[in-house]
């Protein structure tokens, strides 16, 4: 089933392309010039694909409604937080909402904007629309719950091998412009904390913001049900308010920049 979607993404995708490239040529006049045409409605399916396969904004957006809800009550913020976590939230603290916020935030850094951006930049849209299958198979049946554990771990493999370059590259765009206030112990922060989660890939992003911040991510935690034990991510267990929020955000848009202008220098190249 994983194998198949992905596939079948990929090539319906391609041909959607080849296919505007032919509606391209009939509509053509006729002439002995050269034909624009093919790029302008290429470049406009392209910019399509590209903005609903981005999820920065919304995800941000997201994570500050969630600080927000919690100013107004512990049961809001819960509630608000539940439509971006996968694990329970029903018995959160104050603290835990806040830091199952920020590591979203993180995580979904790669997820849901640098590693789309990194596969546009090597297969193009049909390579992005792929990834966005490959991740959303993992969220969706990826776990190591009862139900999910063998029919699931395909897809969670697939995108162990997807993420595990975009992580890490999202952990070093996270970290570069924080060289200039802070040091280079971010890096072996990341290097030696990057390991301590349940994914090879997802502690990174995780590690490199909880570096910046100062603070500890991680901990056990509740998914459908089942308690899962996770390693921590730092030590500080400081208490994380809205100025680390806004500065996350920061974080991320910074990181956010600095790939796009990588993948407009790859398209130039």
């Amino acid at each position: 089933m994983a194998v198949s979607l992905i596939v079948f993404v990929l090539i319906v995708t391609w041909a959607i392309r080849y296919f505007i490239g032919l509606f391209a040529l009939f509509i053509y006049d006729g002439t002995n010039q050269q034909l624009h045409q093919i790029p302008v409605f290429l470049y406009i399916f392209d910019a399509i694909i590209i903005f609903y396969c981005l999820a920065g904004t919304t995800l941000i957006r997201e994570v500050r409604q969630v600080f927000l809800a919690l100013d107004r009550s512990l049961e809001e913020g819960r509630a608000q937080v539940a439509r971006i976590v996968g694990r329970d939230t029903s018995e959160l603290s104050a603290q835990e909402v806040r830091t199952a916020a920020l590591e979203t935030l993180a995580e979904n850094l790669s997820d849901g904007v640098i590693a789309p951006l990194f596969w546009l930049a090597l297969l193009g849209t049909p390579g992005m629309l792929a990834y966005k299958m490959v991740n959303t198979l993992d969220s969706m049946i990826g776990y190591k719950t009862e139900r999910y554990k063998d029919f699931g771990c395909v897809p969670a493999r697939i995108d162990d091998v997807a993420n595990y370059i975009p992580a890490r590259l999202t952990a070093l765009l996270m970290i570069l412009p924080s060289l200039f206030t802070s040091h280079f112990s971010l890096f072996t922060f990341v290097r030696k904390n990057g390991r301590n989660h349940a994914s090879p890939n997802s502690g990174y992003p995780e590690a490199a913001l909880a570096g910046i911040l100062d603070c500890r991510f991680g901990g056990p935690h509740y998914y459908f049900g089942e308690l899962f034990d996770k390693p921590y991510i730092g030590e500080n267990d400081r208490l994380l308010t809205t100025d680390d929020m806004k500065k996350a955000v920061r974080v991320n848009r910074t990181a956010e920049v600095l790939m796009v202008i990588l993948v407009l220098i790859r398209s130039i190249l």
